[in-house]
């Protein structure tokens, strides 16, 4: 079921949750009582105070834990507690003290169980709570990041079973540090988790997360852009023997099994929103899988604190508002634990399903995440004014690259494309062993031979591709920057994800070859040749999302840019737009 048919039971805790963003709950600041407890485990049993004595004939033969768990079913009782009574020397067999769960028994023996007082429970505290779906058996509800769910030795209190003390003070009849708490999330990870309200519904939950019968989707934003669409990891997770608080893949460790499908990625690829399911919960196991596979968690100092060394120096902002690790228990799908009991009341469904949208924090940094920079390529034919353009750009601040410019830099003395041009051609076009290249020889060369100038082309490409990824990969603090590459569009670049959208930059023929003529000393024949090497004008422009006329002087030419921008302003803003339409028709934000 969806979030939002458990609309009336959240009404009931209103009181319980504040108000704050649109839709997001918000943690409340709880009162803090200082209350530590001794664990059962570690106590003297002659201190331990007895609550009642169970006595019986061991019925047949048997383990002693195993034997009791079957006389006590109707309490019921977790056979996982029966043995911490049977090792802290509350249970007798014919008299005699037994301390091993695994005592055999061979019937008819007369046992004693002595039923401890519950010492170890948690105090209640105060503290908001965002209940999506209660009814007697038990609560299903969304935990916010930052709130630690059961009590720890690192966390005695302030905890999520404490606030669940406060509002339901039956929880209290169920034992231990973790009153009806079924199965974990981390600390810094919100989203879904089921609340057993008494023992009986507890065990039943317990054995259908043991059984697998739980499904479980997280979402997850990570760093990069995974090769491929879907993955999984069966790789076994332990203890790092190094970092005590730290798990790892570890030959020899419990097995865990991870499947994800990348559902969305940011348009320059430094990161991605994952859907991701899980067979086995086991500790950090997503978080691990995915950190193994390559691309950790966002916000996530345990398990990615390279990647957020260099996010916090590329991208501030982003570093700021991935403040915890960016994953949310997203989908929970469960067997009601009251369905075909012998107290079962009329109408309990069979199964439950819930979804639950991510907490502001999350759908925030996918916002951010696809408000990046936006990349235009500008091209059009030699003369057409594509400099032009790129000055009224940068002559507001504004990034621009220009290939012909980095080129220019390759071909300088003892740079990429001098060696490489040498390395390949010998002395022909680079004379000297540490020198530039012979532009003119080249230029020569090349109209003389297509093979050639296909040849050089072939050489080149590559590093200047490069050269505009590392220009793109240096505007995280921008919305809009701007790459003048002229055969952007001839090289297939724009298929490959070089540029977000192309702009043409336009001029008529005559006025182009004249403005060759007098820049460059081009005669009309070298203009020609050229120009066959683009494709055709009308090709280009038609592949172009905006064209900017340049007949006129370089005042139109800053008119021209002042309404490009406006219009790629206007594209920015329906992208983010329908980047949230989207997120809320997928379930990804409220």
């Amino acid at each position: 079921m969806p979030c939002a048919s458990a609309a009336p039971v959240a009404e009931c805790f209103q009181s319980l949750t504040p108000r704050g963003f649109p839709g997001i709950p918000q943690r409340m600041a709880s009162s803090r009582t200082k209350k530590r407890v001794p664990v059962l485990e570690t106590a003297d049993p002659a201190e331990l105070s007895v609550a009642s004595r169970e006595s019986a004939a061991a019925p047949e033969p048997g383990r002693l834990d195993q034997v009791w768990t079957a006389l006590l079913a109707h309490r019921p009782v977790a056979r996982s507690r029966i043995q911490e009574w049977i090792k802290a020397g509350l249970a007798r067999v014919d008299g005699q003290s037994v301390t091993r769960p695994s005592h055999k028994l061979g019937g008819g023996e007369a046992l004693t169980l002595d039923i401890p007082e519950a010492r170890d429970t948690p105090a209640p505290e105060q503290g908001g709570l965002h209940v999506l779906y209660r009814d007697a058996h038990l609560l299903v509800l969304d935990k916010p990041p930052g709130l630690t769910v059961h009590p720890a030795p690192s966390c005695p209190e302030g905890t999520l079973v404490n606030r669940l003390l406060h509002h339901f003070p039956e929880l209290a009849r169920i034992e231990g540090q973790r009153p009806g708490i079924v199965h974990r999330i981390d600390k810094d990870t919100s989203g879904l988790l089921a609340v057993a309200l008494h023992e009986a519904a507890r065990l039943r939950l317990s054995e259908a997360f043991a059984g697998r019968e739980v499904s479980k989707t997280y979402l997850a934003l990570v760093h990069g852009r995974p090769a491929r669409d879907v993955g999984s990891s069966d790789a076994p997770i332990g203890r790092d023997p190094s970092h005590k608080t730290r798990m790892c893949v570890q030959r020899g460790g419990r097995e865990a099994h991870s499947r994800w499908r990348v559902a969305w990625s940011a348009p320059s690829g430094r990161a991605s929103l994952l859907e991701v399911e899980i067979d086995t919960g086991r500790t950090h196991q997503i978080r691990v899988h995915l950190a193994h596979a390559g691309h950790p968690l966002l916000g996530d100092v345990v398990y990615a604190s390279r990647e957020q060394a260099e996010l916090k120096r590329s991208d501030p902002l982003l570093h700021k508002l991935a403040s915890r690790q960016m994953l949310h228990a997203w989908k929970l799908g469960l067997p009601h634990p009251a369905f075909g009991s012998s107290e079962s009341e009329e109408g309990v469904p069979e199964r439950l399903d819930f979804v639950c949208p991510p907490p502001g924090d999350f759908w925030r940094v996918l916002l951010h995440l696809g408000r990046g920079c936006q990349r235009v390529g500008v091209v059009g034919l030699p003369g057409s004014g594509k400099s032009a353009l790129l000055s009224a750009f940068e002559a507001r601040g504004l990034p621009a690259w220009s290939a012909d410019r980095y080129v220019a830099a390759l071909y300088e003395p003892g740079r990429d494309g001098a060696n490489l041009l040498r390395s390949r051609f010998g002395e022909r076009f680079v004379p000297e062993a540490r020198g530039g290249v012979d532009k003119a020889a080249l230029l020569a060369a090349m109209r003389a031979s297509e093979s050639l100038r296909r040849e050089v082309m072939e050489l080149l490409y590559p590093v200047v591709r490069g050269g505009l990824e590392d220009f793109w990969r240096e505007q995280t603090r921008v919305r809009v920057a701007f790459a003048e590459v002229p055969m952007l569009l001839e090289a297939g670049w724009t298929g490959a994800g070089a540029v977000d959208l192309v702009v043409g930059v336009d001029c008529p023929d005559d006025l182009r070859h004249q403005r060759l003529r007098k820049k460059r000393g081009w005669d009309d024949a070298l203009s020609a040749q050229v120009d066959s090497w683009q494709w055709p004008r009308e090709k280009k422009l038609a592949a172009c999302a905006f064209v900017v006329e340049n007949a006129s002087d370089l005042a139109a030419v800053d008119r021209a840019a002042a309404r490009l921008l406006r219009d790629l302003a206007g594209l920015r803003r329906a992208g983010v737009a329908s980047l949230l339409a989207w997120m809320r028709v997928k379930g990804y934000c409220s």
